[in-house]
């Protein structure tokens, strides 16, 4: 299943993020991908917040991971963006940040082919005008479910 859904503004783009935590129930894993400033981090910022995280949400493309553990929730949120080569991830361990009690977001993921899981939701963001474009694909069971959540509650679904 496939959804398209219009934001205008970083306060809009930060509740869709929120939206899209509760549809995934706060587990699995996001890809996003877009252009430099489309607004991943933006996104990723509302669901951290949403999740019960109150300080600052940076972009983690340094350190290439921020964990937040915010109680039984754990959330691992990455910038692949200076990755030079996807084996690097196997010395960072990737694997045992991909379980079922966490939500790992993953900005940049084509940097990591052949080396990261399949995620639940794909989100594709274009800057269009004052506005972003968001594709959300949804990827097996958890991703289906949770674009259908997303479809009920906003948007159109898309062929």
């Amino acid at each position: 299943m496939s959804l398209e859904v219009h934001v205008l503004g970083d306060q809009a783009m930060e509740g869709l993020g929120a939206e899209i935590g509760r549809a995934l129930e706060w587990r699995g894993s996001i890809w996003l991908s877009g252009d430099l400033g489309a607004g991943k981090t933006t996104l990723s910022r509302g669901l951290i917040h949403a999740a019960g995280h109150t300080g600052a949400v940076k972009s983690p493309t340094f350190t290439l991971v921020e964990p937040y553990e915010l109680g039984e929730r754990q959330i691992y949120h990455f910038d692949l963006y200076r990755l030079a080569d996807p084996e690097e991830l196997e010395f960072l361990g990737i694997r045992d940040y991909f379980s079922d009690n966490s939500l790992c977001l993953v900005e940049w993921p084509e940097k990591g082919d052949g080396v990261l899981p399949v995620p639940d939701l794909c989100i594709r963001i274009r800057v269009e005008g004052a506005g972003r474009i968001l594709q959300i694909d949804g990827q097996g069971p958890r991703g289906q479910a949770a674009c259908q959540r997303l479809h009920s509650s906003r948007g159109t679904t898309t062929p």
